[in-house]
């Protein structure tokens, strides 16, 4: 589930800072309006992750066909949105912990570190969050809402992910374990598309082109792509109807 979240609704804000980890690696810090130009889907993490036994959260990292290397999540949910992000079309890069966000709350400074920045094909960027609805506290959506306005102040758009349809991402994650270019195998690859420009079940097309054996990870792999299509709202099976899809 992907949440929109609106304005803040209080004053006292002395404007909006970021720090990043520039070119030398080291931490640069300005005000967002200066570096809102700053390509964030390719800076490294401002924060490590922590990782130690008997932790409640579970950490880890996703490799990101997108950005061909591992991303660092702290959460299974994290871990969920990174697979989702690599898995569609429109963004062509994204980061984990790319900045700190500041801001002055009266006479306090606040500071949060949203969990993913994402650039898009129209080269607009996202900024997303991830956290359970039920583990949102109204100090938690707070700091969203402040991170939703300081996004409007430059552009950018912002979500808030709570979930995802467990059927859709169960189909997702299936797909995902094809994503390696080394799944993309010639002639199959042109021979499935041809065989799908009309849709038909999803082992009928596997069949016709060959060996299901050999053909199925090829066949996977142009779903994960969206050079082929299925409604992943329904669970993946071999009636499945598949097509070739816009992505070709």
């Amino acid at each position: 589930m992907q949440l929109l979240v609106g304005g803040v609704g209080a004053a006292g804000f002395a404007g909006f800072q970021v720090a990043f980890v520039g070119a030398d690696r080291e931490l640069v810090r300005e005000r967002l309006a200066e570096a809102a130009g700053m390509a964030f889907e390719a800076v490294a993490p401002v924060r490590s992750i922590p990782s130690f036994r008997g932790q409640r959260n579970n950490p880890g990292l996703y490799y990101s066909a997108t950005v061909g290397a591992h991303l660092e999540y702290e959460s299974w949910l994290e871990r969920d949105e990174a697979m989702a992000l690599d898995f569609d079309p429109g963004v062509v890069g994204y980061a984990a912990q790319p900045f700190w966000l500041f801001w002055m709350d009266g006479v306090k400074q606040r500071s949060h570190a949203p969990d993913f920045f994402a650039r898009l094909a129209d080269r607009t960027g996202v900024v997303i969050d991830c956290r359970p609805a039920a583990r949102i506290k109204p100090r938690d959506q707070a700091v969203f809402d402040t991170t939703a306005k300081a996004c409007a102040e430059v552009g950018w758009s912002y979500r808030l992910v709570t979930g995802h349809d467990p059927v859709w991402l169960a189909n997702v994650r299936w797909l995902a374990g094809y994503r390696a270019g080394r799944f993309r195998v010639e002639p199959v690859a042109s021979m499935l598309r041809g065989l799908f420009a009309r849709p038909r079940p999803l082992i009928e097309g596997a069949q016709a082109a060959g060996d299901p054996v050999a053909v199925l990870p090829v066949l996977y792999h142009l779903l994960w792509r969206r050079e082929l299509v299925t409604d992943l709202e329904i669970r993946l099976e071999g009636w499945s109807l598949v097509t070739a899809g816009a992505n070709r």
